[in-house]
């Protein structure tokens, strides 16, 4: 299935079926085919973002980033990610499309789904290793074969601390010893495809917010309660 997948996203004809609302960005549902076979896609191009003080224009390419980063990881947590600069309109980051009950959200999963803690916390820990600023609950989604993923990565990867979301009901415990295992080597090295799309204080960044959570081994509190995204959902 991911070999179909990225051969759809990186070779399928793209065509916009229209534009999801309530993005801050422009953001598309689009058909991508090859052949006879056909797919959903997320499709966010840069021409549609609005300009940010903190962050450079060019958010697809922190997608694709954080999909990267997931694969290396092997944790499986953002759907599989490319950049296309032939898309309908100019660069910019295509995403498999995940199917999904639109009712449920993080605030539903941990308060209704007990059995999806384990992955939920090892969320909120790639979030910290990628400096995610923008977790809201709505970007936790359960697809339809029960796996749950996390999506809208563009506000990720910056030097400065900028960490927030909503996942702070893992806050203060300890990280596994498996998953500290899978992060150790990001201290001394970013994978070159991930330091790519990043530049070198970013990557520098990355390296020493994983030294730091392997220095202390539990997820990290929010003391002053302010680092949530607005709005929660």
């Amino acid at each position: 299935m991911p070999d179909r997948e990225l051969t759809l996203l990186a070779e399928g004809r793209i065509e916009l079926l229209g534009r999801i609302l309530h993005s801050s960005n422009a953001t598309f549902l689009a058909e991508i085919s090859c052949g006879e076979d056909t797919a959903w896609a997320v499709y966010k191009p840069e021409a549609g973002e609005r300009p940010l003080f903190d962050f450079a224009p060019g958010l697809y390419r922190r997608e694709r980033a954080a999909y990267l980063l997931s694969e290396h990881l092997q944790w499986g947590i953002v759907p599989a990610t490319v950049i296309r600069d032939d898309s309908p309109l100019g660069i910019g980051s295509l995403q498999w499309f995940i199917e999904n009950d639109l009712h449920e959200h993080y605030f539903t999963l941990y308060s209704e789904s007990p059995e999806t803690h384990q992955v939920l916390s090892q969320i909120a820990l790639f979030d910290c290793v990628a400096n995610n600023t923008d977790r809201k609950s709505g970007h936790v989604l359960r697809g339809q074969d029960g796996h749950v993923w996390g999506i809208d990565h563009g506000l990720c990867f910056s030097a400065a601390f900028k960490l927030r979301t909503v996942i702070w009901d893992f806050a203060g415990e300890p990280i596994p010893p498996g998953l500290l295992e899978d992060i150790a080597p990001l201290a001394d090295e970013v994978p070159g495809e991930v330091a790519d799309l990043l530049d070198d204080e970013e990557t520098g960044a990355l390296k020493r917010r994983v030294q730091r959570l392997l220095r202390e081994g539990v997820l990290p509190v929010d003391r002053g309660g302010m680092r949530y995204p607005w709005p929660l959902v």
